[in-house]
C-alpha cells in the first residue's frame, strides 16, 4: 500500500504520486492536459475563497497539487531541488527573510547566497519556510488566491513556450515557474492555516484518493468528471 505520512518529504511525495498515478497519467494525459487539470482544481479552490468555503478551497487545492506533482514527474523535474534553488530560505527577488520587496521597492533581482544548512527536510518545513519569507499576516486570503492564479498562468505560458522551442532555456523557465507556483500553493495554505502535510496524509492515506488502488485504476471518465 502506498500512503503519504504527515512528516513526508517532497521527494517522498513526488515518488508516491509517481507510484500511484504515472500509469493512468502516461496513458491519458499530455503535459498540456495536466495543466488543464491543475487549472481546473485551482479555479475550484479559488471559487471556495470567493464563497468563504475553506473546506472547498483546501480539498480542491490538494488535488491541484497532486496534478502539479504529476506534471513535474512527467517533465522529470525534481520539485524539491528547484524550489530550494529558487527560495533558499529568502525571497527569490529581494533575497531577504521576510521579503522587503514592497517596502524597499526592489526593481532588480538580487544575487542570493544559499546556506545549505537551512534547507528544509519535510513538506511541513517548506511550508514553514514560506511563512517566514512571506508572512500570511501581511496579505489577505484573496490576495494569496490571486497570486496563485497569476503564477498558474505564468507556468502555462512557460510550458507552451517550451513546447514551441524545445530548448534548454525555455525548459529552465518551466522549472523556475514551477517553483513559483509551489510557493503560492504554500502561501494559500498558510493563509488558510492548514498544514499541507497533514491534509495530504488524510486524502492520500491509502493509494489513490478515489479508487484506493496503486497504481490508480480510475478510468478516463472517472478522472475528468471528479470534483468535490
Amino acid at each position: 500500500m502506498s500512503s503519504v505520512k504527515s512528516n513526508t518529504t517532497l521527494p517522498e511525495f513526488q515518488d508516491f504520486i509517481k507510484q500511484v498515478y504515472s500509469l493512468p497519467n502516461d496513458r491519458y494525459f499530455s503535459a498540456v492536459d495536466m495543466l488543464t487539470n491543475i487549472e481546473r482544481f485551482i479555479m475550484r479552490g479559488l471559487k471556495g475563497i470567493r464563497k468563504k468555503d475553506n473546506q472547498k478551497t483546501k480539498d480542491n487545492l490538494l488535488v491541484a497539487i497532486s496534478w502539479f506533482i504529476s506534471l513535474m514527474n512527467q517533465l522529470h523535474i525534481n520539485i524539491e531541488e528547484v524550489v530550494w534553488q529558487r527560495f533558499p530560505y529568502v525571497c527569490s527577488y529581494c533575497g531577504k527573510k521576510p521579503c522587503v520587496c514592497k517596502v524597499k521597492k526592489i526593481k532588480k533581482r538580487q544575487n542570493i547566497y544559499i546556506n545549505k544548512k537551512l534547507r528544509p527536510k519535510t513538506i511541513h518545513d517548506f511550508q514553514n519556510m514560506f511563512e517566514s519569507i512571506y508572512p500570511s499576516e501581511n496579505r489577505t486570503l484573496e490576495d494569496s488566491g490571486i497570486h496563485l492564479a497569476e503564477e498558474m498562468g505564468e507556468l502555462s505560458e512557460s510550458i507552451l513556450s517550451y513546447r514551441g522551442s524545445h530548448n534548454d532555456k525555455t525548459f529552465h523557465d518551466v522549472s523556475l515557474e514551477s517553483a513559483d507556483l509551489f510557493s503560492c500553493f504554500m502561501g494559500v495554505f498558510n493563509s488558510l492555516n492548514f498544514d499541507v502535510s497533514k491534509e495530504l496524509s488524510k486524502i492520500f492515506k491509502k493509494n489513490c484518493h478515489f479508487c484506493k488502488k496503486s497504481p490508480c485504476e480510475c478510468n478516463f471518465n472517472n478522472i475528468i468528471n471528479f470534483k468535490f
